[in-house]
């Protein structure tokens, strides 16, 4: 079957609008509902997308969106907040949506460590809402878990580059947790790929980078992307909770309690990258965002290139 009309549910954000332009790059017509147009307007230039003004968790939303399409990709997800509402009922809501408009391929984001007993209600809530659509017999489901992504206007590295520009010091949670940071371009590749590949179907995907990083060792490499020298310090255990505890309770939520259970499993996979797909290094790509670029910032970068 071919796959010329695909709703993205999350297109408009940070893995959406890199899946949503791989899409657009290979014809297919997109339409991405946002309750707030004004935040996929990078989407909108786009010369096949729809952006549509719709809130997918009102009732019969999603099977409106849904008619006319040949498939559905589910990106939604939260760090923090409610977990069950956003990783089950939006999946299973999906599913019924997919059903009434008579659509049969579903694409659907998990996440690496995902599972029943986890230590963190976002790993057991990503579970649930991976196995309640691989259990869809009439639907052709492939799901995907990724390591945390790594890319432009990403949360994670980029959030590190923030705080070396105002912090001398700083203090790392939980230091030994492992991940393996994949490039969001290549995560976009491997689910464009599979949205018309028959053998992907009723199939998990982990999804990992080149290579396995400790959290400090990847705070490190932020300070030498960055070219400014910091004090990177691994907080034991319960410092890391408390601190986790602490941020919890702050504007903005840095970081949560339930943050500090997910890092005690390490995010890593031996698998294979799927479909012959090269991955992207880390240390190749992230520099390029990273590396300081503004007026007060390009002299100390270009002494840092003169070894002065």
């Amino acid at each position: 079957m071919k796959f010329d009309r695909v709703l993205v549910l999350g297109g408009s954000g940070f893995v959406g609008r890199h899946l949503v332009a791989e899409l657009v790059r290979r014809g297919i017509r997109v339409t991405v509902p946002s309750r707030r147009r004004e935040r996929a307007k990078h989407l909108i230039l786009l010369p096949t997308v729809d952006v549509v003004d719709a809130d997918i968790n009102a009732r019969g939303v999603l099977e409106h969106l849904a008619r006319g399409q040949n498939a559905v990709i589910n990106l939604v997800g939260i760090l923090h907040g409610d977990f069950a509402r956003v990783h089950v009922e939006l999946p299973l809501a999906t599913l019924s949506a997919c059903r009434a408009a008579g659509v049969k391929r579903l694409l659907h984001m998990s996440a690496l460590g995902a599972s029943a007993d986890a230590p963190s209600e976002y790993q057991r809530t990503k579970a649930k809402g991976e196995q309640a659509v691989l259990d869809a017999e009439d639907l052709q489901v492939t799901v995907f878990r990724p390591s945390v992504i790594f890319g432009p206007e990403d949360q994670f590295l980029n959030r590190f580059a923030t705080m070396t520009r105002f912090m001398a010091v700083l203090a790392v949670p939980c230091p030994k947790a492992r991940f393996q940071p994949v490039y969001v371009g290549d995560v976009a590749r491997v689910m464009a790929t599979a949205l018309s590949e028959t053998e992907a179907h009723r199939k998990r995907y982990e999804l990992g980078g080149p290579r396995e990083y400790t959290l400090k060792e990847l705070v490190e490499l932020v300070c030498a992307f960055t070219h400014r020298s910091r004090l990177v310090i691994g907080l034991p255990d319960r410092l890391s909770y408390l601190q986790a505890w602490t941020l919890e309770h702050l504007p903005g939520k840095l970081m949560t309690r339930d943050n500090y259970r997910s890092m005690q499993v390490p995010n890593t996979t031996n698998a294979e990258f799927p479909f012959g797909i090269e991955r992207h290094a880390l240390e190749a790509l992230a520099p390029a965002y990273l590396t300081p670029s503004g007026p007060r910032e390009r002299y100390p970068q270009l002494r840092w290139r003169a070894r002065r």
